[in-house]
């Protein structure tokens, strides 16, 4: 495959020496990969790969057979493809995408581009980018428009048109459906729905049937209808019922339609809908976890329900079904794996298996289901040895006030007790949460040593609706506390050395980091934040910008008294922190702006507080240049050995 990425880029690359740190190829880990997302073509001819390159992102259509590259769709600096899809044998559609940083996947535009196997017709069909052309008859048959677009039916039995939503980019507007010609990008109605931010549902016909979003109260509204001459009909409102549910899509009948299912208390569960007599049946539920991700087949039916508590666990909708068969095949020859089918032959014959784990980023098979045969095709990342890598291990215990909190803990191999440890709280906050899966940041601090431990504080996601609001409005406040138990929890159980301590996040993380040693000074030896918030009234300020939902959730989740928020700001607090601190932020961050590490670098130096900073005026929400991320990752890694190390205090001295 690598002959393949050298023609994609075109010979553009350049190989440099490793920068190591005891041992340690930090380049490994700051290296993307070759490859992130792989799909067949309906016909089962070609794959078409996504290529990630250091300032953009390449689409590259192979031959399935020979691996020989056979075109590829190139994006200018700083652009990148969000998703694509096969819309016939022989057109691909791309979401398009721009770099905000490596801590978000990159922000999709709204545009939707196409492009043919043999590389010609390559068109952008929809988006702000759009230049007017006229056709000969002079009406427009594309043209520039302010609004987010995104498929919503591939319409498989129509090689010409597929379904997209598309809403204007200003204030809460009213989403609606249009069919597309996925070769000129002409569009005609199909349908709206009388509520702003709707995502749809079509049944497996290609037939509009559920839409849900919500006004500027973020309450949530399911409307459903028959067909496409049926009014639509709101069948949940969250104001009324306190559930939350959304549409999963039908099974191939038509006759049943599964939802995920909200409740006030406890965990998601799935729901099977039957839509003539519409009754109700949970097909797939966990006492502990909400179900994520559902499983699809190739054809993009949902069939099961995965739930990540340790390794993930896969309920199927219908046991007894061809799917479940093959699923319980694949993890039978996977088994320490997490298996996903990415996409399928038209007739089901191949299909494109994606297997990840906490010790591997992920490897593509390609399986021929009638001759039940797997064969292997690539690996996300090679440079990464998951044989060398350290498992994580689910962890329970119990915050302060009695609640209780999972995550996961990873040891450096051979050690396991009075180790030097990082408290690694993720970003976000809301809804997001740590799970099993291959994180670089955590392998990597596990290869120099260090015990690791992700705790999901009160605010994340995966542990039901209660969880996730009793983190509203408790930046600083219990969120932090549940950090403070983790960490005192884990010293307590003899895994970490309690004097070697230090907590690091991004985003949210960064803010908890800096909170963590401003609140508990004695706790932590030292603060690592990367492209951090640390002042909460300016980043309400800022984000009051986005619209009437932007204020409602903000008032929500946030607060709206500058003064209660003022006093959970870190830097606000800079003269309650007594630890070394490192800060690292991108100049073109538009969700957490590098004004926010500059105050908080000087309100610490005011402080007299040791501080040390790596900003990047070209980076953005985390560090996209594999070298810009490489040096982060060592001087990272230098700041912890310096401050905690992996020999104690005595041995270093």
């Amino acid at each position: 495959m690598k002959s393949v990425i050298a023609a994609i880029l075109g010979l553009s690359f350049f190989f440099v020496l490793p920068i190591t740190h005891a041992r340690i190829d930090v380049e490994a880990f700051a290296d993307e990969g070759k490859f992130l997302d792989l799909k067949v073509s309906p016909d089962g001819v070609h794959l078409a790969a996504t290529v990630p390159a250091e300032d953009r992102t390449f689409l590259a259509i192979l031959h399935r057979e020979s691996r020989q590259l056979v075109s590829s769709y190139r994006l200018p600096k700083n652009s990148h493809i969000a998703d694509f899809w096969w819309a016939n044998d022989e057109r691909v559609l791309i979401s398009l995408a721009d770099s905000f940083g490596s801590r978000d996947y990159p922000t999709a535009t709204g545009e939707l581009a196409g492009m043919n196997i043999d590389g010609s017709k390559q068109e952008l069909l929809v988006g702000w980018r759009v230049i007017e052309q006229k056709a000969g008859t002079n009406i427009k048959s594309r043209k520039e428009e302010m609004v987010f677009a995104w498929p919503v039916d591939m319409l498989p039995d129509d090689k010409n048109h597929v379904l997209i939503g598309v809403s204007p980019f200003e204030g809460d507007a009213h989403t609606r459906v249009e069919r597309m010609n996925v070769y000129t990008g002409r569009r005609t109605p199909v349908t709206r729905v009388p509520v702003p931010k709707a995502d749809f549902v079509t049944d497996n016909a290609g037939v509009v049937r559920f839409a849900v979003g919500s006004h500027a109260d973020n309450q949530s509204k399911l409307y459903y209808r028959a067909g496409n001459k049926a009014e639509w009909e709101l069948v949940n409102d969250q104001a009324d019922s306190r559930r939350i549910e959304t549409p999963l899509g039908f099974s191939p009948d038509n006759r049943v339609a599964y939802l995920r299912v909200s409740q006030p208390m406890g965990t998601d569960s799935i729901v099977a809908w039957d839509i003539a007599s519409r009754e109700r049946r949970d097909v797939a539920r966990d006492p502990v976890v909400d179900p994520w991700p559902i499983r699809h087949d190739g054809a993009g039916y949902p069939v099961g329900a995965a739930f990540f508590h340790g390794k993930a666990r896969t309920t199927m909708f219908d046991e007894n079904s061809d799917d479940a068969r093959i699923l319980k095949m694949l993890e039978a020859s996977l088994p320490s794996h997490d298996i996903s089918i990415t996409s399928a032959s038209r007739d089901g014959s191949l299909k494109i298996v994606l297997a990840t784990s906490d010790v591997d980023p992920g490897s593509f098979y390609l399986l021929d289901a009638g001759n039940k045969k797997m064969e292997f095709l690539l690996a996300r990342r090679d440079r990464i040895d998951p044989e060398k890598m350290s498992p994580l291990r689910s962890v329970s215990l119990k915050a302060r006030d009695g609640l209780e909190l999972h995550g996961y803990l990873t040891l450096p191999r051979g050690g396991d007790s009075q180790l030097p440890a990082v408290i690694l709280p993720h970003g976000g906050p809301f809804g997001i949460f740590d799970h099993w899966q291959f994180d670089p940041d955590v392998q990597l601090l596990a290869a120099a040593g260090y015990a690791v431990l992700q705790v999901n504080f009160r605010g994340s996601g995966n542990y039901g609706r209660a969880f996730r609001e009793a983190g509203a409005r408790q930046w600083g406040l219990t969120m932090q506390d549940d950090l403070t138990d983790a960490t005192r929890w884990l010293a307590a159980e003899g895994i970490a050395d309690p004097a070697r301590i230090c907590i690091y996040g991004a985003s949210y993380g960064a803010y908890a980091a800096l909170m963590g040693v401003a609140k508990e000074p004695e706790l932590y030896r030292c603060a690592v934040g990367y492209v951090g918030v640390y002042d909460l009234p300016r980043m309400r300020r800022e984000d009051m910008k986005n619209g009437a939902s932007a204020k409602t959730w903000l008032h929500d989740w946030i607060g709206e008294d500058a003064t209660t928020l003022a006093a959970v700001s870190p830097n606000r607090l800079a003269s309650h922190i007594k630890v070394p601190v490192l800060l690292a932020a991108g100049g073109e961050d538009v969700v957490a702006p590098m004004e926010h590490s500059r105050l908080m670098e000087q309100a610490l130096k005011k402080a007299g507080v040791p501080v040390e900073t790596l900003y990047y005026p070209n980076e953005g929400h985390g560090f996209y240049s594999p070298a810009h991320r490489a040096a982060f990752y060592g001087k990272l890694l230098e700041f912890l050995e310096r401050h905690i190390g992996t020999q104690s205090d005595e041995t270093r001295e």
